[in-house]
C-alpha cells in the first residue's frame, strides 16, 4: 500500500506539474487548468452526493450544478475581461444557487419529509467542492511567479500527507484523533509536518515567493501542513458520518478522487490568502 501510494502520488504531482508548466503558454486563461479543475470538481462530487444516505440525498446535477459553477468562475472572469471574481460576486452565485435549490426543491414537493435537508446537503455539496477549491484556484491570476505559488498549495501539504502517512506506518504509536481517524498517529503528524516545512524551505531557496526568507518558508509550511491536516479529518469526518472508509475505489492505494484532494480542500484558501496579502 505505501509503495503503491509513493508510486501513484509521485505520478500524480508530475502530472499536476506539467499541466502548470503547459498552461503557462495559454496565460492568463489557462484552460488545461479549468479542464482539469473541472474534471476532479465533477468526480468527487459524484462520490461525495454518493456518500449521503438516499433519503436525505440531493440531486446530483443540482450540486455538478453548483460546483461546476464555483469552480468556473475565476477562468470566466478572465475570459470576460481579464478580472477577478470578489467575494461579492461569489457571494451572489452562491445566493443564486440557494434559491434554486429551494425553488427545485419546491417543483419536486410531494409530501413532508428530508427537502431542507437535501437543500442543506446540495449547499454544502457546492460549498465544499466549489467554493474552496475556487480560492485555490485564484492563486494563478496572483501576480509574479502564480505558477510556482499553486504548486506549493498543491505539494506541501500532499506532502504532509504522504509524510505522515510514511512516518506513522513505521514509527506511529500514539493515536491522535482516534475517533475520526484511528490510524493518524502523533508520530504520523510530526513527520507529515516536518516534511511540509522541508518541501516549503527547499521550494523558498530556489523560487522568490517568501519575502521575508527561510523563516516564512517554514512558517508557511507548518501552516499549510496543518491547514492539510485539517482538511484530511474533515474529509474523515465526512466519511465516518456516512459509514465509509474511502469515497470510493477509484484511484489505488488512496481511495478517491474525494480522498486524494481532501487536505488541499482547506490549504487552497489559506494559501490564496497567503500570498495575496
Amino acid at each position: 500500500m505505501l509503495k503503491t501510494r509513493l508510486i501513484l502520488g509521485s505520478l500524480m504531482a508530475a502530472a499536476a506539474g506539467g499541466v502548470l508548466y503547459v498552461d503557462f503558454f495559454f496565460a492568463p486563461y489557462f484552460p488545461i487548468l479549468l479542464l482539469l479543475a473541472l474534471v476532479v470538481g465533477v468526480l468527487a462530487t459524484r462520490e461525495l452526493v454518493a456518500l449521503i444516505p438516499t433519503e436525505n440525498r440531493p440531486r446530483e446535477w443540482l450540486c455538478l450544478l453548483g460546483v461546476i459553477a464555483l469552480v468556473s468562475m475565476p477562468f470566466a472572469f478572465q475570459f470576460l475581461g481579464g478580472l477577478t471574481p470578489t467575494a461579492r460576486e461569489f457571494g451572489s452565485i452562491f445566493a443564486a444557487f440557494l434559491m434554486l435549490a429551494l425553488l427545485v426543491e419546491m417543483y419536486f414537493y410531494r409530501q413532508p419529509g428530508q427537502c431542507v435537508t437535501r437543500v442543506s446537503h446540495a449547499l454544502f455539496a457546492s460549498g465544499y467542492l466549489g467554493l474552496l477549491p475556487s480560492f485555490f484556484l485564484l492563486i494563478r491570476w496572483l501576480p509574479n511567479h502564480s505558477g510556482w505559488m499553486l504548486a506549493l498549495a498543491i505539494f506541501v501539504p500532499k506532502c504532509c500527507d504522504i509524510g505522515a502517512y510514511a512516518t506513522g506506518r513505521i514509527f506511529g504509536k500514539h493515536p491522535f484523533t482516534p475517533r475520526l481517524s484511528p490510524k493518524k498517529t502523533w508520530e504520523g503528524i510530526a513527520g507529515g509536518l516536518v516534511s511540509s516545512i522541508g518541501v516549503a524551505v527547499m521550494a523558498g531557496e530556489f523560487v522568490p515567493v517568501f519575502h521575508d526568507g527561510i523563516g516564512e518558508a517554514a512558517l508557511f509550511g507548518l501552516v499549510l501542513g496543518i491547514a492539510g491536516i485539517l482538511g484530511d479529518l474533515a474529509a474523515s469526518m465526512i466519511k465516518r458520518d456516512a459509514f465509509a472508509k474511502d469515497s470510493s475505489r477509484t484511484v489505488p492505494g488512496f481511495g478517491g478522487v474525494l480522498d486524494v484532494i481532501d487536505s488541499i480542500l482547506f490549504a487552497g484558501p489559506v494559501a490564496y490568502y497567503w500570498f495575496a496579502r
